[in-house]
């Protein structure tokens, strides 16, 4: 180690002097430029940013070998931490910082109302918290709460939308629930405002634009397009699912056994099924082998590797070497290898490879393109993604640096034991952030804006707020340009797919049925005259009256109230049933038959019963319902309906068959609460879901994919690198920690829990990513930006970092997409209401 200490004094020796004659130079010719001249000229370029920095990235180090007089030195952690600003010297290329003084100016009123208003919010709740949990039993909660400026550190993470404490008092849980219905939003306004402006204008120097990505040849098309005969078209159509009923079968098998095997795959790191299901294994990979080898004999027969006259020895070395191919190889070869040699390396370690199975998910890439889309997404967006990731890791690179600097000697704020860190009793954060390696993860957890860990010193708070309004919404701009270029790739190929368009975002059959009936009436009722009136009448109550002359909908006073009434009865509906799953309130009514909550229940349903066969009956005069009593009892407002009273004429009929019961009892107190669906006739949301994931059907099978891929691969890595973890491990108190012996080993001292509880039997459990299922839970959680856990060992802490700088994003795209799709088609909602609008009045000549 001596000898690599020495050669680093060297390297760092050398890069001082070309920065320092690279500063010097810079500093000698400006003068040159027309904007510096003469002496004042380099005063005034001496005192800019970029400057400044190559100022910075030689000076500290020539005050500390003066101050030492000699080369070979240990630098302190302050002169190593300003070392890191070397990294901002790539901005003089990438121009990434200095857009943020274009921001603030372009924003400064915004950030100045908003940013005040955030501190007086910030203040406000901080001291209403102070009052409420000073005194708290949770002795927790009360020494965060012991002084406002202690109650200022969590409070500035529940403005972030953070909440890592829960027991809080009555008063308290009410300014908690206030901060995160309303308070969050105001806060996270300058955050926001930063972030985006950062990221538009990055993306207006961008220079790559859509037209940029060229769709590549498809071989599979061609092939449907042009004859061939042969083995080798054969094998590739059958591979493919192309040209006979024989060959999509072939493909829809493939498909199954994919999504088969991944799942034995994961039920099998389960201890009762380990060896289960190997039959079926086999024959999966005999199959599996039998598409490999199709797949090489009919590379002759496709475009992609003969294209360039290619011969066949040649093109099938390219197919060995490409990514599908690697992909098949990985996911059969370990069977064989563990197969034909028992006892072998490969067979002690099938674990491992029987991880690799799940590889197989990335052959669906071939039929729901996802992974293969990244290289366009990257070129669509190349610019602003180099720009923004090199802004993301700077930051992650200097808050990781500033975080190392507070905390790597912070012995007050205890934690619980780190074995595998070498600390077993009294650890404090000093040991999670002992170097800069270990502090990368946990600060870029905390820049995705999460807070697992809230017991830091002074100075870690004071770093963890600047990363909070600072730092967040900057480092989230690169996985909003990845997801968004995700879009727009998928959004441009399938219009070059498809020649014609729907009329409007997720349009189906319902809709355009009911744009054709726009000027047809109502039909008339076969039952006569005096029904279709009283009809009318109803669907007059029931909905209203459109105005022929006007074009919008008007009501009667009856109408009113009735409506007025229903929403106080659902409203009062939902809040009975939460009021009576309080044990107290519920025993205050009765808590017997024919209490309170049942009588009011009964005549509920009365009022929804008579609304629901009113609406029944009217329906033969209502657009929304295409004018049939069918289709409104099949339409969202209409199942809704019948959810909301069915399950009381369900219980009353297991009441009285003697078949109901207290289990039973619960599910209809449950489903009683679908009736907040009923105020969906007051505010449309859920009744445009089906809308919703028709339009984005197409972006969410490309994503939809890569996200299951995400969550099954880092559950299949932090499983493995993270089932025997010690930090995750407990023991009966029976169980020394360390071994006094070697005949009494400690808890800590196994290498797994299995082989802990064979010692000692059932007394050892692992908390944490004991199997497949177990695993997949946690980093579903950690894909939604919260870390429960965080004391990885090293190879853990890699797949950490990768979730917090992409996979997170990647992951969210398929929400995302929901998200944009659903405001999409709620915009759509008042647009038709105004083209409607637009049309009578075109009728009428009331506009050109």
């Amino acid at each position: 180690s001596r000898y690599i200490l020495v050669a680093s004094d060297w390297i760092e020796f050398v890069t001082v002097i070309v920065f320092t004659l690279e500063y010097f130079l810079r500093l000698y010719s400006i003068p040159e430029h027309q904007n510096y001249t003469e002496f004042r000229g380099r005063l005034k370029y001496a005192k800019e940013f970029l400057p400044l920095v190559d100022f910075l990235s030689f000076f500290p180090y020539w005050i500390e070998l003066f101050l030492k007089r000699k080369l070979i030195s240990t630098s302190g952690k302050l002169i190593k931490f300003v070392r890191l600003f070397r990294i901002l010297k790539f901005e003089r290329y990438t121009r990434a910082f200095t857009s943020f003084d274009e921001i603030i100016r372009d924003n400064i009123d915004v950030f100045g109302v908003t940013g005040f208003s955030a501190s007086i919010l910030w203040i406000l709740f901080s001291t209403i918290l102070y009052y409420t949990e000073r005194n708290n039993p949770d002795n927790e909660i009360a020494n965060y709460y012991k002084t406002i400026p202690h109650a200022m550190w969590i409070t500035l993470l529940n403005l972030s939308g953070e909440c890592p404490l829960a027991h809080y008092s009555m008063y308290g849980k009410i300014t908690i629930g206030i901060i995160g219905l309303f308070a969050t939003a105001i806060f996270g306004v300058p955050i926001g405002v930063l972030g985006a402006g950062f990221e538009q204008k990055i993306a207006d120097k961008d220079d790559e634009c859509e037209e940029c990505i060229e769709e590549e040849d498809d071989s599979i098309e061609a092939m449907r397009d042009e004859k061939q005969y042969g083995i080798q078209a054969s094998c590739y159509r059958l591979a493919n699912g192309i040209g006979s009923t024989t060959a999509s079968l072939f493909e829809l098998l493939i498909y199954s056994l994919i999504v088969f095997t991944v799942i034995i795959g994961i039920v099998q790191t389960l201890p009762p099924y380990k060896d289960a299901f190997q039959q079926l294994e086999s024959i999966a990979v005999y199959i599996f082998t039998l598409e490999y080898a199709m797949r090489l004999v009919g590379v002759g027969a496709d475009y992609k590797f003969t294209s360039g006259s290619k011969d066949c020895f040649r093109s099938r070395i390219d197919f060995f070497f490409s990514f599908y191919s690697v992909i098949d190889l990985l996911a059969i070869f370990p069977y064989y290898l563990a197969s034909f040699m028992p006892g072998s390396w490969f067979d002690k370690n099938d674990e491992y490879f029987r991880m690799l199975r799940l590889l197989r998910l990335l052959k669906l890439d071939k039929y729901f393109p996802s992974i293969s889309l990244i290289d366009d997404v990257f070129r669509l967006k190349k610019g602003a993604i180099a720009t923004s990731c090199f802004a993301a890791g700077t930051l992650w690179i200097l808050f990781t640096g500033m975080m190392y600097l507070a905390e790597s000697q912070d012995y007050s704020m205890s934690i619980s034991d780190l074995p595998l860190y070498g600390c077993d009793t009294n650890c404090t954060m000093s040991v999670r952030y002992e170097n800069f390696f270990t502090s990368l993860p946990l600060t870029g957890i905390h820049l995705t804006g999460d807070y697992p860990m809230t017991e830091y010193g002074a100075a870690g708070r004071i770093v963890c707020f600047f990363m909070v309004i600072a730092a967040v919404g900057v480092v989230s701009v690169p996985s909003g340009l990845i997801a968004s270029g995700f879009v727009e790739t998928v959004q441009s190929k399938v219009m070059k797919r498809h020649s014609t368009e729907l009329a409007h975002t997720g349009d189906d059959w319902y809709e355009i049925k009911y744009r054709e009936l726009q000027s047809i009436p109502a039909p008339q009722s076969i039952l006569g005259g005096y029904v279709d009136q009283l009809q009318t009448a109803v669907h007059e109550y029931l909905d209203g009256k459109r105005n022929e002359e006007t074009g919008v909908t008007e009501r009667t006073l009856v109408s009113k109230l009735g409506r007025f009434f229903f929403f106080i009865l659902i409203i009062s509906n939902v809040l009975a049933v939460i009021v009576e799953s309080i044990p107290e309130i519920d025993k205050y009514m009765g808590n017997e038959p024919g209490n309170f909550f049942d009588v009011f229940e009964d005549i509920s349903v009365m009022f929804f019963t008579i609304e629901y066969l009113l609406r029944l009956f009217s329906a033969g005069k209502s657009r929304n319902a295409l004018y049939s009593p069918w289709i409104y009892s099949i339409t969202f407002f209409g199942m809704v309906d019948l959810i909301s009273i069915a399950p009381w004429y369900i219980e009353w009929y297991l009441q009285s068959t003697g078949h109901f019961h207290g289990e039973v009892a619960k599910i209809f107190r449950i489903v009683r609460m679908f009736r907040v669906l009923q105020l969906e006739d007051f505010v449309v949301a859920f009744s445009k879901l089906d809308n919703v994931f028709r339009a984005s059907k197409n972006v969410l099978q490309a994503t939809g994919l890569m996200a299951l891929i995400i969550w099954v691969g880092a559950s299949a890595l932090f499983f493995l690198f993270e089932k025997d973890n010690p930090n995750f491990r407990s023991c009966d108190p029976s169980v020394p920690l360390f071994g006094t012996s070697a005949s009494q080993p400690g808890c800590y001292d196994f290498r797994s829990t299995d082989e802990c509880n064979a010692h000692y039997e059932g007394m050892c459990k692992q908390a944490a990513f004991t199997n497949m299922p177990n695993t997949m839970f946690y980093v579903a959680v950690f894909l939604g930006g919260d870390w429960g856990f965080v004391d990885f060992s090293w190879k853990g802490k890699i797949v950490c970092m990768f979730l917090c700088a992409a996979g997170i994003a990647l992951y969210a795209i398929p929400v995302g997409t929901l998200f944009d799709s659903f405001g999409a088609v709620i915009g759509l909602n008042n647009e038709d209401e105004t083209q409607d609008e637009e049309d009578f009045l075109k009728e009428k000549n009331e506009i050109p």
